[in-house]
């Protein structure tokens, strides 16, 4: 059996076996990570994984988690933050509003 050597912060140099790793490769490469619990203190570990180490896990026969991030997520977003009175006055405007699609052709800075 294939024996994999992680290392814990807490306890140092810990011994695997491929189904105590969990490798999950995301669609930002820089989001892929993998996790173990340290069999020694029972934390959980997680550390990035990069091509290399996906591959050498692959090779070693940890199971592979694909994990897709929506596009709509990685957006970069301008302006400042929505604040909780900004989702109240919207859950008004919602609530006395019969035809949204008018709404939002008008904007809703001008409805109050």
């Amino acid at each position: 059996m294939t024996t994999i050597k992680a290392s814990c912060p807490c306890c140092g140099d810990v011994e695997l076996t491929p189904k105590q790793v969990r490798l999950v490769v995301c669609s930002a490469k820089e989001r892929s990570f993998y996790a173990f619990g340290c069999p020694k203190c029972k934390d959980e570990v997680r550390k990035p994984a990069g091509e290399d180490v996906v591959a050498l896990l692959v090779s070693g026969g940890v199971a592979v988690e694909r994990w897709t991030i929506p596009a709509e997520a990685m957006e970069e977003h301008h302006g400042s933050t929505i604040a909780w009175d900004d989702v109240l006055d919207f859950a008004l405007v919602l609530d006395s509003c019969d035809d949204l699609a008018s709404l939002a052709g008008r904007g809703l800075r001008t409805v109050r």
